[in-house]
């Protein structure tokens, strides 16, 4: 059973910043690409930066020169360093492997709310 485990977040206030992990059990970690998800109350869940087994990152356009995603393998760790975080970064994070894969369940996620 793939057990995904995030944790991290909290309120912070704007200008901030936050850094996330996610831990993983099991094989998946060693062998796909992993990303940070989110969503936003009333928002469909978006993918905001994933990471290759080799390293190479990706970023959507809206937290692009924020946010840093990073991984441990020996850790089987994958951290999202949030910087300059503005209120539309508040939503529930949460970590899976990219592309979604079958038999990979969601975690429960953590909650970033960013207000002053």
């Amino acid at each position: 059973q793939v057990q995904l485990v995030e944790s991290g977040g909290g309120l912070v206030q704007p200008g901030g910043s936050l850094r996330l992990s996610c831990a993983a059990s099991g094989t998946i970690f060693s062998i796909f690409a992993m990303g940070w998800y989110r969503q936003a109350p009333g928002k469909q869940r978006e993918l905001v930066a994933s990471i290759t087994r080799g390293g190479t990152t990706t970023y959507t356009d809206s937290v692009k020169g924020r946010f840093t995603i990073s991984r441990d393998n020996a850790k089987n760790t994958v951290y999202l360093q949030m910087n300059s975080l503005k209120p539309e970064d508040t939503a529930v994070y949460y970590c899976n492997t990219v592309p979604l894969r079958v038999g990979v369940k969601w975690g429960q996620g953590t909650q970033v709310t960013v207000s002053s």
